[in-house]
């Protein structure tokens, strides 16, 4: 067990420059539900827009950024984009967890593995069981890493949304043996241009086939639609779109809110004017405004 949470220094190269970082294994051993396989995982680049991507992930990790700040400091774990196909780690990772150090915030970047019946038979579980694993490891080892326990959220980018907003509605739902509900419940959930529905009309139908297969069932379906699976224990919200996003709809974002607030549930909901999709973090964007808008959710709901 030791061996499992020890903490690897590492000067990761493609990843973040020359930046030290910890590069912590979210299983032990073996991955549960894996099988032998020859798929290779690749840092590329892609076709669209030039953003850092990682394909063919078998193997989870998670990636810590800590804050310099003293004392219990909140912690956010980072679900990158890439509509199950792809993980664009950088502009929806990396550079994020950067930021969130500057606000006095550890942040995790979650490598998960991809919905790939090559390497996981039950692949539809696999990134929510990642990100479950990945919660249980962050909190059971929050007072050595001076994480404050009850301040532990999540926060997902476009597919990695959706992933973030699973984790928030299905933790009832258990992917892992043995583990109690609010082990694996995000405190709070931080969720960019997410794809929210798997239902037709709403869902982006890409996120949906890699994720669910071309003929899902309707239970699948409706499990996998989170503006079905909100209740009045889904953790408070930030959730953010632009009303110009071409790819997942900004309706997407707004039943989500609706949901939410049907439930109870506290949340805050911001539409840009433009801004299209998959913006991530990058300063030289009219959309950077979001930094600001989430900086001043944190600070009244996170950092108080």
């Amino acid at each position: 067990m030791k061996c499992f949470y020890f903490i690897v220094f590492a000067f990761v190269m493609g990843i973040n420059g020359t930046v030290a970082q910890q590069v912590i294994p979210v299983w032990e051993n073996k991955v549960p539900g894996n099988i032998a396989h020859d798929v290779v995982e690749e840092r590329t680049i892609a076709e669209w827009g030039g953003a850092k991507i990682l394909t063919g992930v078998s193997v989870p990790e998670l990636w810590m950024y800590p804050t310099a700040d003293k004392g219990a400091r909140p912690a956010i774990l980072i679900c990158p984009g890439g509509g199950y196909r792809v993980e664009a780690y950088e502009h929806e990772g990396t550079k994020v967890a950067e930021w969130l150090n500057t606000l006095g915030i550890h942040a995790f970047v979650l490598k998960y593995r991809l919905p790939d019946e090559r390497i996981c038979p039950q692949a539809t579980e696999a990134p929510l069981m990642d990100l479950q694993k990945a919660m249980q490891v962050v909190r059971e080892r929050a007072e050595q890493w001076n994480i404050d326990k009850d301040k532990i959220g999540v926060m997902g980018f476009s597919a990695g949304g959706h992933l973030a907003a699973s984790a928030s509605n299905l933790f009832r739902q258990s992917f892992l043996d043995d583990v109690k509900p609010e082990v694996v419940r995000p405190d709070f959930s931080i969720l960019m241009y997410p794809v929210i529905s798997m239902e037709e009309g709403l869902t982006h139908q890409g996120s949906k086939d890699a994720l669910l297969g071309e003929a899902p069932d309707e239970d699948q379906v409706r499990l996998f639609s989170m503006e079905h699976q909100v209740s009045s224990q889904t953790p408070p919200t930030f959730i953010l779109h632009a009303r110009d996003d071409q790819a997942v709809s900004v309706d997407n974002t707004i039943s989500y809110t609706e949901a939410l607030k049907e439930n109870g549930v506290s949340v805050k909901q911001v539409i840009l004017d433009e801004g299209g999709h998959g913006f991530g973090y990058n300063p030289h964007s009219p959309t950077f405004s979001w930094t600001q808008d989430l900086k001043e959710w944190l600070e009244v709901n996170v950092l108080k």
